[in-house]
């Protein structure tokens, strides 16, 4: 509990700095999702997601200096992969909540749900703790919850995505989706991201991102190898790919071009010459 009312205490110390430079924030993931759950306090927090008017981002990055050394604060330019709604409609139907003493601005249920699918996934589920993010944010949605606005805003592949996170959430956690208009629906959980799931979550090797272990040549093989091949789920989530697709080799090659260039981008060029 202490730890939580340390967290809010840093968000709302986020919010004053970027209201004072004329910039309102949408809080995503960690202490939103938290407010579903039994007890806030019962989910781990790692950072503050926040979500960015894309005019306003290189402003907003420029401020984050402001925490160097304190915590980390994640910006997100717009929702980008995380969803396909624009800013400005996530923006017009976000809420102001109590966080702490402060107010901030977090996402409506119906969206929030569909970004914490999407999210999980495009991790290739690795994390099976947060699965309960999407649990919680069925199990203990609201009574005026919008299937529709949920589900019917994006695309059929996006869709699907959505319904199959769920779908994982009633296989694992024992989600009951009888009074959802997924019961309606044969959700149909493909056999091989069943396996992939199940292969990670057994797994003592969890993902960093490579450019925190070019120093540690031990660490960096561990990491390369454990992206060989990409995570099928991964893979085909930051494609933009369907899951009822019967290879994913291809999903899987695009995604090694994709992660290279962006390792690449992201490498400063001291770093490289090392």
């Amino acid at each position: 509990m202490l730890q939580l009312r340390l967290f809010e205490k840093r968000i709302s110390e986020a919010f004053v700095v970027f209201r004072q430079n004329r910039i309102e924030p949408i809080l995503i993931k960690g202490w939103a999702a938290a407010q579903l759950y039994p007890h806030s306090f019962q989910r781990k927090f790692v950072d503050i997601d926040l979500i960015i008017a894309p005019n306003l981002y290189e402003d907003a990055k420029t401020r984050i200096a402001h925490f160097k050394g304190k915590y980390f604060i994640d910006l997100h330019c717009g929702a980008r992969h995380l969803d396909h709604l624009s800013y400005e409609r996530l923006f017009a139907d976000s809420k102001i909540v109590k966080c702490g003493e402060a107010d901030v601005r977090v996402l409506r249920h119906e969206d929030h749900l569909r970004i914490l699918c999407v999210h999980w996934l495009r991790n290739g589920g690795e994390d099976q703790e947060k699965l309960w993010d999407i649990y919680y944010a069925v199990e203990n949605r609201p009574v005026d919850f919008d299937w529709d606005r949920c589900l019917n805003v994006v695309g059929e592949i996006r869709k699907k995505w959505v319904i199959c996170a769920i779908g994982i959430a009633q296989k694992y956690l024992g989600l009951n989706l009888n009074d959802t208009p997924i019961a309606d629906q044969s959700v149909e959980i493909p056999q091989w991201l069943i396996k992939s799931l199940e292969k990670h979550w057994k797994s003592d090797t969890r993902l960093k991102p490579l450019l925190y272990c070019l120093h540690d040549k031990k660490e960096l093989f561990r990491q390369i190898m454990k992206r060989l091949p990409p995570n099928p789920i991964q893979a085909t989530v930051q494609m933009e790919g369907h899951f009822d697709d019967r290879s994913r080799v291809t999903y899987q090659f695009r995604n090694i071009l994709y992660r290279l260039n962006l390792m690449i981008s992201k490498t400063p060029a001291k770093s490289l010459e090392k």
